[in-house]
């Protein structure tokens, strides 16, 4: 299927993708952080002679990687070339508009149960790493690309934090695909099937990168 890894690994990138465990906070974003320095580590092996290193994830793991990203802003370390956050899942309380046209009067939903089995309680909601998007402070993150479809259930929190950063003076790529009807689900098709949207994304993915590919710093 055209996945969100295929397309990246289209343009260029060297795809490490993360098994992260599927247990409640802090667990997962340790060990996406974990994997992140293992990257940066290993960078020049994996991907060249300085080599820049993103963070990017889809629904669930954009969640992820929002938050693994403002670990590595509050530990310096290691510097990133930006962040890309295709549909991510940002708001556990699951009530923006473009979330409730897509679920209509069901009062469960596969987003409230993600965010039940993540989250152990308030206190954890509270936490920046566990929700990126409720973080008090979001200066000196890196570039992002927020990537969203029309009709996409998690398109008003995705715009909302895009909006967030813009705000915090971060330079921000925000992009609606039109017309991207169950959408992130047709990268899972066949690519000739998820054409389109899969080529659309594509073309995001390719501006990003040569607006932020350089060299970065040791």
């Amino acid at each position: 299927g055209c996945t969100m890894a295929v397309l990246l690994e289209a343009e260029g990138a060297v795809v490490v993708s993360v098994a992260y465990p599927l247990t409640p906070f802090p667990q997962p974003v340790a060990t996406g952080y974990g994997v992140l320095k293992w990257v940066h580590r290993h960078r020049t092996r994996l991907g060249g002679q300085g080599a820049p290193v993103y963070l990017a994830g889809e629904e669930a793991g954009g969640n992820l990687a929002a938050a693994v990203c403002l670990v590595a802003r509050d530990q310096a370390h290691p510097p990133l070339a930006g962040q890309i956050l295709l549909s991510p899942m940002l708001d556990p309380c699951v009530g923006t508009a473009s979330l409730r046209a897509a679920t209509g009067n069901a009062t469960g939903c596969q987003w409230t149960e993600g965010w039940r089995q993540f989250l152990r309680g308030p206190r954890d909601a509270e936490h920046p790493y566990a929700v990126p998007a409720g973080a008090l402070r979001l200066a000196g993150l890196p570039p992002t690309l927020v990537l969203v479809g029309d009709t996409d259930p998690l398109r008003d929190e995705a715009l909302a934090y895009a909006s967030r950063l813009e705000a915090a003076g971060l330079p921000v790529t925000r992009h609606v695909l039109a017309k991207a009807a169950q959408w992130p689900d047709t990268l899972r098709q066949d690519c000739e099937h998820a054409a389109p949207c899969a080529a659309g994304a594509q073309a995001q993915f390719r501006r990003f990168f040569e607006a932020t590919r350089l060299p970065l710093p040791e």
